[in-house]
């Protein structure tokens, strides 16, 4: 009789992957931002452990799950800074907070890995028993900090302020065991001051499948609703999407414009509302968590994300244009540098930066003509797919074995 003999080596059978403590570290509100949500929640899902630490809103738990995900905020803030003291001030406080915070947590049970978003770039340093014990620590650059810092105080970037920025910077990304990096066009100029090219990814702000998807609109009315969901800061340029709203509302009586969003222009902007007798016709709305904002955006009609063209705010990517494209809203963009890079004519909107009558030409064209909002969403929706967080994931997971072993 023969014998069959197993020459399989069961040594070769993949063990199975043990879980690791992973914690993310950002000057932000946990659920709004859904970058750290998307980086926190995927890493949960396949069973990691997985901490936020971060910002809190006035009535919000300390300590709460969300999605699988502890999270804590440890300091409240209401964004209504002004003022560089006020700023600074509420950053090195986090700073200092969340230093205490994460070194008794890692003393109680040690992280493999902590992911520390910016802005600012020095909250790395926040990592530094966690780093000097063997964990690894990720430099996430949401926002190059000397641009931003400088447009948002109208600094020159031959400024003492900025030159003492960029080395802050460099420190930064120097104590970091990797960088990633937003967008192409800010890896080209950080490649060029501060971080080599092995030390660093890009990684996009891409959109979540599960919360951003393509749905039927549940809204009844016969209202055409613009929607912008971001912050409200200068850059931004708001204030240019409601003059421009202004001009074109009588002839669109249908229309109204929703801005959800929170930040230092709030105030400026409900004063121009008021000045502008829009009261009826445009609003400020709280920011939400993600899954409720998402649904109200996809019930929008037109998407504006109204940048203006700055040093720092024409470079700044907005997910809010891959985010609409998904839901498969149309969107205006300004034509600013890097929305030019990454967009086209038949998939958005484009208006002239910073240019009142042709973003009022543009708001026009697409609230009265169906057929080309039809066109754009169409495009936009094959667009998309090349840049779905579902796609893209992995980029993520393998850098994070690879430097967790």
């Amino acid at each position: 009789m023969a014998i069959k003999i197993d020459n399989s080596d069961s040594s070769n059978t993949p063990s199975p992957r043990k879980p690791i403590r992973v914690c993310m570290l950002a000057y932000s509100f946990y659920d709004s931002d859904g970058r750290i949500r998307r980086y926190a929640e995927t890493l949960a899902r396949r069973g990691d452990y997985v901490e936020a630490i971060c910002l809190k809103k006035r009535g919000q738990l300390s300590h709460e799950v969300i999605q699988g995900v502890n999270v804590y905020r440890i300091q409240e803030r209401i964004i209504n800074e002004k003022k560089e003291f006020s700023y600074l001030y509420k950053l090195i406080k986090f700073f200092i907070l969340s230093m205490v915070f994460i070194t008794k947590r890692h003393l109680k049970n040690p992280y493999n890995l902590i992911h520390v978003h910016s802005v600012p770039d020095f909250e790395v340093f926040a990592t530094i028993f966690p780093k000097l014990r063997g964990t690894k620590i990720i430099l996430d650059i949401h926002d190059i900090v000397p641009e931003f810092y400088a447009g948002k105080f109208n600094k020159h970037q031959n400024s003492y302020i900025f030159k003492l920025l960029v080395a802050a910077e460099r420190a930064s990304i120097a104590f970091s065991d990797h960088v990633i990096i937003s967008n192409h066009i800010w890896e080209k100029k950080l490649l060029s001051r501060s971080v080599s090219e092995q030390k660093c990814s890009v990684i996009m702000n891409y959109p979540d499948p599960a919360f951003f998807y393509k749905r039927v609109k549940t809204r009844k009315d016969n209202r055409l609703i613009i929607i912008y969901p971001g912050s409200l800061n200068w850059h931004q340029g708001l204030d240019i999407a409601i003059k421009a709203f202004a001009k074109i509302k009588d002839r669109v009586p249908k229309a109204d414009f929703y801005i959800y969003g929170r930040g230092p222009e709030k105030n400026n902007l409900s004063d121009l509302i008021e000045k502008l007798d829009l009261q009826e016709r445009v609003f400020i709305k709280e920011t939400l968590p993600l899954d409720q904002i998402v649904e109200i955006m996809a019930n929008a009609d037109l998407g504006v994300v109204p940048k203006r063209n700055s040093f720092f705010g024409g470079e700044a990517f907005s997910t809010k244009i891959w985010e609409l494209m998904t839901l498969g809203v149309p969107v205006i963009v300004s034509d600013t540098k890097i929305d030019r890079f990454y967009f086209n004519d038949s998939v958005v909107k484009f208006f002239k930066p910073d240019d009142v009558d042709d973003l009022s030409k543009s708001m026009l064209t697409l609230l009265t003509n169906k057929q080309l909002c039809e066109s754009l969403s169409n495009n936009a929706a094959d667009f998309v797919l090349d840049f779905s967080w579902g796609k893209k994931k992995n980029e993520y997971i393998n850098l994070v074995d690879s430097l967790t072993g």
